[in-house]
């Protein structure tokens, strides 16, 4: 039995005469016909009774309608999801992001515009370090990651660089810096750092320590933190200060004051893209086109 013997039955079912359902499906009634008793024949029922001038349902015939037109259903919408995904028009994107990246208005005006767009694309979204989300993006548990740091080992990952941004000074609310307007790394060369753990942030961890060297001082780290979040919390204890991506700035916290940098070195981040170099959904493939628009 195959789906065009339910779409002849459906047709005859519903005109109720044979030669008018063979002009609907644009075919001869003799071949119609026998395609009819051949189904029947396979279903072990009569489907149709004949009458000089069309046909009627039989009761096994008018179960068999109701499946067939089910069936017929199902495998319209089948069709039709098929053909979304293919434009990606629906599915799902797993997205993954450092602890900074997502207080980038980046990150957050990408997704709600391209929900906006295809609201029948679902986004899942984790956080993780760099290293892990880069293993997560070649492993297919996920296809996409804003992270801070370059790739290192491009095996099988594209990088997109998207922007470079500004860094700015958490310091303590009454920290004897906070009257300033703006600072200089010089100035915090006698301060004790707070720091996002490398083993989770290396780009940012990295990036602050090579601009602070180059401003002539090694920082005295005197905290660590597994997220970038608990350095502020960690700053408006007074148990030092820190430096953080601008966008952390819009984060209201009680006990911190932002200042931002000045002077040279100029101290910026990195916020790149990876995905797979082979990617082959549509929907992650036009998200990625779309993020690359926007920055």
């Amino acid at each position: 039995m195959e789906l065009r013997h339910l779409r002849y039955f459906v047709a005859v079912a519903h005109e109720g005469h044979v030669t008018r359902a063979a002009e609907k499906l644009h075919m001869q009634q003799p071949p119609l016909s026998q395609q009819i008793r051949a189904l029947e024949q396979e279903i072990g029922a009569p489907l149709l009774l004949r009458h000089p001038r069309g046909v009627s349902l039989t009761d096994a015939g008018r179960s068999f309608l109701a499946d067939a037109e089910a069936i017929l259903a199902s495998v319209e919408r089948a069709t039709v999801k098929a053909r979304r995904t293919a434009r990606g028009e629906t599915g799902r994107i797993a997205v993954g992001f450092t602890t900074s990246a997502p207080f980038h208005p980046l990150v957050a005006r990408a997704i709600r515009e391209f929900r906006r767009e295809r609201p029948d694309v679902s986004f899942a979204l984790e956080e993780n370090s760099s290293g892990d989300l880069l293993a997560a993006v070649r492993d297919e548990r996920l296809d996409i990651a804003f992270i801070r740091s370059g790739l290192t080992d491009p095996l099988g990952l594209a990088m997109h660089p998207l922007l470079q941004e500004e860094m700015a000074a958490a310091l303590p609310a009454r920290h004897r810096l906070a009257r300033r307007k703006e600072l200089t790394l010089k100035d915090l060369a006698e301060e004790d750092f707070v720091l996002y753990r490398r083993a989770d942030g290396r780009g940012l961890y990295d990036a602050i320590i090579a601009a602070c060297s180059a401003a002539g001082f090694n920082p005295h780290v005197g905290q660590e933190a597994p997220r970038i979040v608990s350095t502020l919390n960690l700053v408006a204890a007074g148990l030092g200060i820190t430096i953080v991506p601008a966008s952390l700035t819009r984060l209201p916290l009680e006990g911190v004051t932002y200042r931002p940098l000045s002077g040279r070195p100029a101290l910026k981040v990195p916020l790149n893209l990876a995905y797979r170099r082979d990617e082959a959904s549509a929907a992650t493939l036009a998200f990625i086109d779309q993020v690359r628009h926007l920055a």
